[in-house]
């Protein structure tokens, strides 16, 4: 591992959801866009608010509020979608905005299970002067079940084309 890997992966793309700031590690991260048109995905898990098609590729669309239970809203114009990888597929995560990418110094985060034990989605918070950061595990983001009927959904999506 060279160096220039050692900084991605110590480099957070940080984004709001109300108040409450979240972050994914850089390298999970394709890039950011504004908000598109959703595509409803019938029989697409709960999460998956439903597809987008950028430059061809389609990407299914997952509300990142219900997975942390947060107050649902409808999709504004402002919002942006980042689209980012987990172990198994890119998915397009929708946020309210985001604020940067900061560097993240090891020493300065504290693994999520030594704060609250099973917490589920988050792998670690970092405390910034102004408040922590959530920082968001995306290999778990989509549970097993999820996985498997997102892909049928979407299996079922282009068998309908």
């Amino acid at each position: 591992m060279n160096e220039h890997d050692m900084n991605m992966s110590n480099q957070l793309v940080v984004f709001a959801l109300d108040e409450q700031r979240y972050a994914l590690h850089l390298s999970a991260v394709e890039r950011i866009v504004r908000v598109a048109e959703v595509t409803p995905l019938p029989k697409a898990p709960e999460i998956v608010l439903g597809v987008i098609n950028v430059q061809g590729q389609i990407i299914p669309v997952a509300d990142i509020r219900r997975r942390f239970r947060l107050p649902e809203r409808e999709i504004d114009l402002s919002d942006h979608l980042i689209i980012a990888h987990t172990p198994n597929r890119t998915v397009a995560l929708v946020v309210d905005e985001v604020t940067g990418v900061i560097e993240s110094p090891e020493q300065k985060l504290i693994p999520a299970k030594e704060i609250l034990p099973g917490t589920d989605y988050v792998e670690g918070v970092m405390k910034l002067e102004d408040g922590l950061i959530l920082i968001h595990d995306l290999a778990t983001f989509l549970s097993l079940e999820e996985e498997n009927t997102l892909d049928l959904a979407l299996k079922t999506r282009k068998g309908q084309k």
